[in-house]
C-alpha cells in the first residue's frame, strides 16, 4: 500500500469521529447536526490545528491526500445536489396562493440587489479582499452569496422545531424550493456570462448547455418516467440507476466547463416526476451516501479558511456583509407575507427560516472559489457570513416561537 493511501484512510476516520462528535454536540445546542460538522471541518484546518504546534494541519492532510480527498468530497456533492433537485417540488407553487411566488421571488432578488450594490459601493475593499472574477461574474455570484436560502438546513429545522404542518414551515420550505433553482440557475448564469467555462467560446457554452438542458428534462425525464411505470420490476431498487444518472450529468456539465453540481442538480430535477413523490429507496440510499461523505467536502472547506486572517478591513467587510445578508432576506420575507395576510408570528417565523444559508451556501461558494471567482480570503469572508447567519435561525425560532410546536397542531394553509 502506498503511504499516501494509508494517510488518506486515517484521514476519513479522524474526519468521520469528528464530525460524529460535533454533529452531536450541536443537536444538544439546538442546532442541527449539519452546522457541528462545518465546524469540525474549520476546526480541522489552519485557523485551529493549523496555530498549535507542529503545523498539525499540514502533518494530518498533506498535499499529497488532498487531491483524494477532494475527489470524495466531490462526489459527495454531487450525491447531495442530486438529493436537492430530486426532492425539490416546484408543484409546491400551487396551492398557497401567491404568498410562496412573491415570497421566492422577493427573498431572492432583494438580498441578490443588495449584495450587488454593497459589491458597486465598496468596490475598492473587495478588490483589495480577494476579488479575482470578471466584474459582471462577480456581482452575479456575491448576488447569490447573499440570496441563497439552505433548502435542506431549513426543512431539517422546520422538522425539529415541529413546524412541518404549519403555514409558516410549509411556506417557507415551499419558496426556499423555488429560490434554490432560480439560485443556481443565476450562479450558472455569472459563470457562463464571466467567461469561466473556458473549454468553448461563450456562444458555444450556451448552446450546449441549453441543448443539455433540454435533453434532460424533454428526452430524459420522460424516459426516467416510462422506466420507473414499466420497467422497474427488472432492478431491485431505482439506486444504482439515480447514482449513476447523477455522475454522469455531474460528468457533462463538468466536460461543457460548469461545476459538477449543476448536472447533478439537473439530474435530480430530471428523475424526480411530474406527478410522482420521490422513491423512498432512492432518497434513503443517497442520503446515507452523502451523510457518510459530507464531513470530507466540511474538511476541504475548513482547509481553505483561515479565520485568523479575518482581521482590520476583512473584518469590517464581514459585518457589513452580514448586515446585508440578513437584512435582505429579514425585511423583504416579513414584509410580504404580512402584505399577502399572514400573522406577525407566522411572518416572523418565515423570515428568520429564510435566512438560513448552511450548506448550499458552502457549496456555491467553493463553486467560486474553484472557478476562479473569488480567492481564499474573501471565501473565508462569505463562510463566516453563512454560518453566522445559520446559527442565527434556531435562536431567532426560540425569541418568536418559544415553544416547540405539537406535531398534530395544523394551522391553516394559505389559499
Amino acid at each position: 500500500m502506498e503511504p499516501v493511501v494509508a494517510v488518506v484512510i486515517g484521514d476519513i476516520a479522524l474526519v468521520f469521529v469528528t464530525a460524529t462528535l460535533l454533529g452531536a454536540a450541536a443537536r444538544r445546542c439546538g442546532q442541527p447536526a449539519v452546522v457541528g460538522q462545518i465546524i469540525a471541518g474549520i476546526l480541522l484546518g489552519p485557523s485551529l490545528l493549523g496555530r498549535l504546534p507542529g503545523h498539525l494541519d499540514g502533518r494530518l492532510f498533506p498535499s499529497d491526500a488532498l487531491p483524494y480527498l477532494t475527489m470524495l468530497s466531490q462526489v459527495a456533492i454531487v450525491v447531495f445536489m442530486f438529493s436537492v433537485g430530486y426532492e425539490l417540488e416546484l408543484g409546491a407553487i400551487r396551492g398557497h396562493g401567491r404568498v410562496v411566488p412573491l415570497l421566492a421571488l422577493g427573498a431572492l432578488l432583494v438580498p441578490m440587489a443588495l449584495g450587488m450594490g454593497c459589491v458597486l459601493l465598496l468596490h475598492p475593499e473587495f478588490a483589495d479582499l480577494g476579488m479575482r472574477g470578471h466584474g459582471r461574474s462577480f456581482l452575479l455570484f456575491m448576488g447569490v452569496a447573499t440570496s441563497i436560502t439552505a433548502l435542506p438546513v431549513l426543512a431539517a429545522i422546520v422538522r425539529e422545531r415541529g413546524l412541518a404542518r404549519t403555514t409558516a414551515g410549509v411556506v417557507a420550505t415551499a419558496a426556499a424550493g423555488i429560490m434554490d433553482a432560480l439560485a443556481w440557475l443565476v450562479l450558472a448564469a455569472a459563470l457562463i456570462g464571466g467567461g469561466r467555462t473556458g473549454r468553448f467560446p461563450l456562444p458555444v457554452t450556451i448552446l450546449l448547455v441549453g441543448g443539455f438542458v433540454v435533453v434532460m428534462l424533454a428526452v430524459v425525464r420522460p424516459a426516467l418516467a416510462w422506466w420507473t411505470d414499466r420497467g422497474r420490476s427488472v432492478l431491485s431498487s431505482p439506486a444504482p440507476v439515480a447514482f449513476a444518472l447523477a455522475m454522469g450529468s455531474a460528468w457533462v456539465t463538468a466536460s461543457l466547463g460548469l461545476h459538477p453540481v449543476f448536472g447533478a442538480f439537473l439530474a435530480g430535477l430530471a428523475m424526480h416526476g411530474r406527478k410522482r413523490a420521490p422513491d423512498a429507496d432512492v432518497l434513503r440510499a443517497m442520503d446515507q451516501v452523502g451523510s457518510l461523505l459530507l464531513p470530507l467536502f466540511f474538511v476541504v472547506t475548513g482547509l481553505s479558511l483561515n479565520i485568523g486572517a479575518v482581521r482590520g478591513k476583512a473584518l469590517l467587510l464581514l459585518g457589513v456583509v452580514v448586515v446585508v445578508a440578513c437584512a435582505g432576506k429579514l425585511v423583504p420575507s416579513y414584509g410580504i407575507s404580512r402584505l399577502c395576510g399572514l400573522p406577525p408570528r407566522e411572518s416572523a417565523t418565515i423570515a428568520a427560516l429564510m435566512n438560513t444559508r448552511g450548506l448550499t451556501e458552502l457549496i456555491a461558494l467553493n463553486v467560486g472559489l474553484a472557478d476562479g471567482i473569488i480567492d481564499r480570503r474573501l471565501f473565508t469572508v462569505l463562510v463566516l457570513m453563512a454560518l453566522i447567519t445559520t446559527f442565527a435561525t434556531w435562536p431567532l425560532l426560540s425569541l418568536i416561537r418559544p415553544t416547540r410546536e405539537p406535531e398534530a397542531a395544523v394551522q391553516e394553509y394559505v389559499g
